[in-house]
């Protein structure tokens, strides 16, 4: 979903001209945020900013309702959509499986195994398949 301080009437003609000119039709839903209370409450409306723009942001809200990431962009710094999407599919990946993901992770690349957290899981994790980078820091297929 996405957001503005722009009224509803903004959001259709906004939404009407990308489709217009780029082909691209939004169709999700946008929240007019005319009194910019929710743009307040997440943050949006930056210190030393207008005070009649929001910052552009998205966020990552998991199905319990938990903010599990927020990414900031300045007004004038497009965003990322394939980073955007490469965040939500580690974010989904980590919760599904209980794994860390390292830097520049991508879909089908090796994740981290927690740390074990007592000597026998420890002496168990040396027998295994994983690429043991350290006794604390191991990768593995998913």
């Amino acid at each position: 979903m996405g957001l503005s301080i722009d009224s509803i009437h903004s959001h259709l003609a906004w939404v009407n001209n990308a489709k217009k000119n780029t082909g691209v039709y939004f169709n999700f839903p946008i929240i007019a945020d005319i009194d910019m209370k929710v743009s307040k409450l997440y943050g949006m409306v930056q210190p030393n900013e207008a005070e009649t723009a929001a910052v552009r942001a998205v966020y990552f809200i998991d199905p319990k309702v938990k903010i599990r990431l927020i990414m900031y962009y300045p007004l004038n710094v497009g965003r990322n959509m394939d980073e955007i999407l490469r965040v939500l599919k580690a974010l989904q990946t980590s919760a599904e499986h209980g794994v860390a993901l390292p830097l520049d992770w991508q879909p089908g690349d090796k994740v981290i195994v927690p740390a074990p957290s007592d000597l026998e899981s420890m002496a168990e994790r040396e027998k295994s398949d994983y690429e043991m980078v350290d006794w604390y820091l191991a990768k593995k297929e998913l």
